[in-house]
């Protein structure tokens, strides 16, 4: 790609660090643009749908909708608002025939549009776990073909991950469930329905220990730009922790919080157009001197290349596509099942989707995962392209404090996450007073008060002693997310055809294996996976 570029018009841009006019016009466009998106964004997200709202890496799960604790919708009870009745009850009342109800194709669900669902559930999937994808490619390649099979993998597990959600989805059309943790009771059994609940409690977790990382680093880099005052990553995240997400997180309404979720989808946009326009202009390439025997001449180093830390400049081998055939490579895959995690919210976006017919969830589905693998792809490669090998778990970590284009990237992703933050917590700190069994009438406000304390020092701690977000994501994704996206939906759906018994169309029962061979596919990847992070620490 480096090549294709060298001798077209930019390449006075990429050598000297000027720009074009085309590329001025680039710059200006995109803060235009960004407004206009917002905008428009902020008039879509204040319609009256009550699908998941506000998440940054799909953090907020509905573990069992009696864990919600004090939250008003749309955070609530989903059964406060919808009425979900079981096959039979439809197969009954409505006189539809029992192959269609096996089928999912009973007309029936919420209020909410195919836009609306695939707007919702791209802000779901697209978070500031994006952001770590570079690092992902630079674990096995330092060359910038390893961004072919890296985009490859993107879309190959994106597929898998989006086959997921609708099995989720399909499950709960069978079965009557209204929740991960109720699709898999009504399915596999309820005795067994704490292990989805203890998992998607543990990822949720792991999501807002990555938020906390995430704005340690960001407030860190802000607070330099704004100061000049070069302060650590524990003094931010104290600062940001104590001053800001404390308060949010001890709030006992957060419905006020749902449309800065906006601003995390239009933050990933904006930051895959800087990323672009920050690669083609080269103002962050190493410069070489000149060499008289061949009679090149000395190309001078990008203009931000010398604020940049030493670790963070651009750094690349000759390890290319052949560096996805080394087991690192599951770094990358394991990264991505935390990337593209939403599945505990599969159920709410199937049964708030109007006229929720299979076809149509599928549809939703299908739109709204093929969008996020394109901005996937666009990210990652765009970071590891400009950085290489030096990709920082964070990709923002590796752009100058100076520079004005990323810095409103990073304020936009610290926005996003400090509001998004609590949504994220309150889903964890509710699912451990689940699993301890604490019923809604005795969790009082003090109660909740000293869970939310210990809770987010424990995590705070740990952040302050975690740098590498990478890391996180990987054995997060490797471990927890594998098993939310690929084995305990497969699970789900093979004991649903079961429980069907003559009722199950031939179609469903071939279906089965494939999607065991899916489940199969996520016990490897996370056992490699898992295996490979911990190699990173």
């Amino acid at each position: 790609m480096i090549r294709v570029f060298k001798d077209t018009p930019f390449r006075h841009s990429r050598d000297c660090g000027h720009k074009t006019p085309i590329l001025t016009l680039l710059e200006t466009s995109t803060m235009k643009f960004l407004i206009l998106t917002t905008f428009i964004l902020s008039i879509n997200a204040f319609q009256p749908v009550t699908v998941p709202r506000a998440r940054i890496t799909s953090c907020t799960p509905a573990l069992n909708p009696r864990s919600t604790s004090k939250l008003t919708p749309p955070f609530n009870n989903p059964r406060c608002t919808l009425r979900m009745s079981s096959a039979a009850a439809d197969d009954e009342g409505e006189g539809v025939s029992s192959a269609a109800v096996v089928n999912g194709e009973t007309p029936s669900g919420g209020t909410a549009s195919i836009p609306n669902e695939i707007f919702n559930l791209v802000k779901s999937i697209v978070g500031a776990g994006v952001l770590s994808l570079p690092a992902g490619i630079a674990a096995f390649g330092n060359a910038p073909s390893a961004t072919i099979p890296a985009v490859i993998l993107i879309t190959i597990i994106g597929l898998f991950s989006g086959y997921g959600f609708s099995l989720i989805g399909r499950v709960c059309s069978y079965t009557g469930g209204k929740s991960y943790r109720d699709a898999w009771s009504e399915s596999v059994g309820s005795d067994s329905s704490w292990i989805p609940a203890v998992t998607c409690t543990l990822k949720t977790c792991f999501a807002v220990l990555s938020y906390s990382m995430i704005l340690a680093d960001t407030m860190k880099a802000l607070f330099m730009t704004a100061t000049g005052i070069d302060i650590t990553r524990t003094v931010a995240l104290l600062g940001i922790t104590t001053t800001t997400l404390l308060p949010l997180c001890l709030l006992k309404n957060l419905s006020s919080l749902a449309p800065f979720s906006l601003v995390g989808v239009t933050g990933m946009l904006y930051t895959s157009i800087a990323m672009a326009l920050r690669y083609f202009q080269g103002v962050y390439k190493l410069g070489s001197p000149a060499v008289k025997a061949t009679k090149t001449a000395a190309v001078p180093a990008g203009k931000f290349l010398a604020d940049v830390a030493t670790n963070y400049q651009p750094k690349f081998g000759n390890l290319g596509a052949s560096g996805a055939m080394s087991p690192n490579v599951f770094i990358l895959i394991c990264m991505l099942s935390t990337a593209y995690m939403a599945h505990f919210n599969a159920p709410k976006f199937y049964i708030e989707l109007k006229n929720n017919t299979i076809k149509r969830y599928n549809t939703v589905v299908g739109t709204s995962f093929g969008i996020s693998v394109a901005l996937f792809a666009s990210v990652a490669s765009l970071g590891f392209l400009t950085f290489g090998s030096a990709s920082s778990g964070l990709i923002l970590n590796n752009y100058a404090s100076r520079d004005l284009l990323m810095n409103l990237s990073r304020v936009a992703v610290a926005i996003s996450i400090v509001f998004s933050f609590p949504l994220a917590f309150v889903g964890a700190r509710d699912g451990w007073l689940d699993l301890l069994k604490v019923p809604l009438d005795e969790r009082s406000d003090s109660l909740l008060n000293n869970a939310t304390l210990a809770i987010l020092s424990v995590i705070t701690l740990i952040a302050t002693q975690l740098k590498e977000l990478a890391f996180i994501m990987s054995f997060a994704g490797a471990t927890l997310g594998n098993a939310l996206i690929y084995v305990y939906p497969a699970l789900m759906f093979k004991s649903a055809v079961r429980n069907m018994g003559e009722k199950a169309s031939k179609g469903l029962k071939k279906e089965v294996p494939f999607a065991m061979f899916s489940a199969f596919l996520g016990v490897v990847m996370g056992g490699i996976g898992a295996k490979m992070a911990l190699g990173m620490l």
